[in-house]
């Protein structure tokens, strides 16, 4: 039992420590743990069924008598319900984020009393505040008009394609940082997403998709298709420029001189592009689930969302997104509602109606249109 709770016991501490460095104001402590990756209740969970499996074979091979992993408390591993940035919640978070902000103003100012030969400064970094400010759920998406404003601010950057692909077709970012080049077809609009580049601390792995539901054939759409054919002829200009310290990788997604992406990097410049953008703080795999989002939206149901993004079963898909539809629901009745109230403010207004004499053929004085 003691083996069992020492596990997660180190993950607790583990957990302890990414969050303390990142809400100190040590440049260097945050530095430390720069990359390196909470671990969550769902995880947790996966981690006790993987040992609850070891130990039952164990029992059968009857080398122990009790599986001690089925008596460890966990918290619930249960997904996060995904929730719309609506404006009354855009509302509330601005108002947390200008809190924040003093609060980590003030902790600056303390800490620079207390230690003043450690150089802290007084000024804040705005993107921690940016990521750092709480939100009304660990999972939030944009609705289709914040996307399009987060394109629209990231349209010069040269990984513009890739931030495009994510949110049209929603690949995770590992799979997109994975992408290789004979893998994107773009004469027949596909793209066969079979690898993936992780984070493990500030190091990285490049393997197969995480399930093999996530190794599958994504159509493209003429949009995403002439951004990839731009994003290839803005490569071809870096490789010219680049000369002998180009690395033929043979990735869709590099470096300016052909090196593999570095997910944090990634998300790194994702955050940067959103703050500049006015948007309220989403991750990075929060723009997959807008993808899903916009599949929604425009009817389709969520079997097609577990395939396009290569969710391993429609049960997950329903979990994360089902909270998603009442906001959906609400744009639909306002857009229904729309047509009809610019339906009419459209049609020409009936002509007034002028009386007719008695005896002019009309013995009643009945009206009729005016000329």
């Amino acid at each position: 039992m003691s083996d069992v709770v020492s596990v997660f016991e180190a993950i607790d501490e583990h957990n302890d420590i990414i969050t303390e460095a990142r809400t100190s104001g040590d440049l260097v402590l945050r530095a430390k743990v720069k990359g390196r990756r909470l671990v969550g209740a769902a995880t947790k969970q996966r981690i006790r069924a993987t040992l609850r499996a070891a130990l039952n074979k164990a029992i059968r091979e009857r080398r122990i008598d009790l599986n001690v992993a089925s008596l460890v408390e966990l918290p619930s591993g249960k997904r996060p319900k995904a929730l719309v940035w609506t404006p009354e919640r855009i509302a509330e978070w601005r108002q947390t984020y200008e809190r924040h902000i003093t609060l980590m103003e003030q902790r600056k100012k303390r800490l620079s009393k207390l230690e003043p030969d450690k150089r802290h400064g007084t000024r804040i970094n705005r993107l921690d505040a940016y990521i750092g400010t709480p939100r009304p759920s660990p999972v939030v998406v944009w609705t289709p008009e914040h996307t399009a404003d987060f394109l629209h601010r990231a349209q010069t950057h040269r990984l513009y394609g890739q931030y495009y692909l994510i949110a049209f077709r929603g690949l995770r970012r590992g799979e997109s940082c994975g992408l290789r080049c004979p893998d994107l077809n773009l004469d027949e609009g596909t793209a066969t997403v079979r690898w993936q580049i992780v984070q493990h601390g500030n190091g990285t792995d490049q393997g197969k998709p995480k399930s093999e539901a996530g190794e599958r054939q994504i159509s493209l759409d003429k949009h995403t298709i002439n951004q990839l054919r731009a994003h290839k002829a803005r490569q071809n200009t870096e490789r010219l420029a680049a000369g002998d310290t180009w690395m033929e990788t043979g990735f869709v997604f590099t470096t300016e001189t052909g090196e593999p992406l570095h997910p944090a990097y990634v998300t790194e410049q994702f955050e940067q592009l959103a703050m500049e953008a006015g948007l309220p703080p989403i991750r990075l795999h929060d723009l997959r689930h807008g993808a899903a989002t916009i599949l929604l939206r425009a009817g389709h149901d969520m079997k097609v969302v577990q395939e396009t993004l290569g969710l391993s079963s429609i049960t997950i898909a329903s979990d994360t997104y089902t909270s998603v539809l009442p906001d959906l629901a609400r744009e639909s009745a306002e857009d229904a509602a729309a047509i009809i109230v610019n339906a009419g403010k459209r049609r020409q207004r009936p002509r007034a109606l002028k009386p007719v004499p008695p005896g002019d053929g009309n013995p009643r004085g009945t009206t009729e249109a005016a000329s």
